[in-house]
């Protein structure tokens, strides 16, 4: 059952949509897109292939342009945005790499290095400063794609399907790594995922998007605490959680709707 989209206004707002559209050559506009998430708040998006995730994080971040409605974030806020593949400089090292939005935003050098060398070490690479993506696993290479989103210390963090070439374990892993730097930071988080169990356990809600048209259809929240207590994917309330939000996607993806 869906649950109407809740409402944030004034400074406890991270970012809305409301009314937005999306128009391509070819193919039906997407949206419209509905949808606010607070100050703070770990929001996950599932749909099908093709049902316009991606397309709302760029919305979220301000790299797509709306046909129609309007997008509003907070005042003064800064965004970061984790990509489904590292996107590293191959011939540069992981503080270089993380260190390139402060450069952009013309940070002082050794100011820029320090700040870099920090957000490393709060992903667990504080000893492979130096290593270039190519002497990385694909895990330790998506700690320092996060690294580099966290080091301008944004109000918001916008995933797309971070851990999707992964393992399951490092997954897992980079997951928990997740809610400990939110409980840090506290950031607003959109996630993009196609797991229903990644986003049930990740978020504290759920957005399913319709497979045609983009627009949000349901919105579900996911109880219990974050992060998640030790064992949480063995409790009841876990598993009834997927089971909604299972639900709620087969029938965004019904094609006899």
């Amino acid at each position: 059952m869906a649950s109407p989209l809740p409402a944030s206004h004034g400074s406890d707002l991270a970012v809305s949509l409301t009314g937005v559209t999306v128009s391509f050559r070819g193919r039906p506009p997407l949206g419209p897109y509905d949808l606010t998430v607070a100050r703070g708040e770990i929001v996950a998006v599932v749909g099908a292939s093709g049902a316009g995730k991606s397309t709302l994080l760029r919305l979220l971040a301000g790299l797509e342009t709306p046909s129609g409605g309007s997008v509003v974030r907070a005042s003064g806020g800064t965004t970061g945005f984790v990509f489904q593949s590292p996107t590293l400089m191959p011939w540069a090292d992981a503080l270089t790499n993380v260190t390139l939005p402060l450069d952009i935003a013309g940070v002082p050098r050794t100011e820029a290095r320090r700040r870099a060398s920090t957000a490393l070490q709060a992903v667990g690479l504080g000893d492979r400063l130096t290593a270039r993506p190519g002497q990385l696993s694909g895990g330790m290479a998506m700690r320092v794609s996060l690294a580099r989103a966290l080091v301008t210390d944004p109000d918001l963090l916008l995933l797309d399907e971070p851990f999707a070439a992964l393992d399951s374990i490092t997954r897992r892993t980079l997951i928990e790594d997740l809610h400990r730097l939110w409980t840090a930071r506290h950031p607003a988080m959109v996630f993009v995922t196609h797991d229903v169990e990644e986003a049930v356990y990740l978020a504290g809600r759920i957005v399913v998007l319709d497979s045609r048209t983009g627009r949000p259809v349901a919105d579900i929240p996911s109880p219990g605490p974050l992060p998640r207590p030790d064992r949480w994917r063995a409790d009841p309330a876990y598993r009834e959680a997927v089971e909604a939000v299972a639900a709620a996607l087969a029938s965004a993806m019904d094609p006899a709707r």
